[in-house]
């Protein structure tokens, strides 16, 4: 094969200069009061929404298994040490 390909050409990231405006013909837009307190209470509300709200029903129920886990665990162990332990 002996064809050769021509290169491929990039494109040019330069753009051709813009005007320079001097002249500010607006002023700047400011944020008034009443949507600085909105944007305010905004913010509050997503924080307090994501809070923690106590304790999870899944929790609870694992927790409450753990207990019951563990009573039985120290029930097999004092009745595997009565067992035993020599008689009087």
């Amino acid at each position: 094969m002996n064809t050769t390909l021509s290169p491929v050409q990039l494109h040019s990231t330069t753009h051709p200069p813009q005007p320079v405006d001097t002249a500010l013909d607006y002023e700047p837009r400011r944020v008034g009061l009443i949507d600085r307190l909105a944007l305010h209470v905004g913010v509050a509300l997503i924080t307090w929404g994501r809070r923690p709200h106590g304790e999870s029903r899944e929790r609870r129920a694992n927790r409450v298994e753990q207990q019951l886990a563990r009573l039985e665990r120290e029930r097999v162990a004092e009745r595997t040490l009565r067992l035993l332990e020599p008689l009087r």
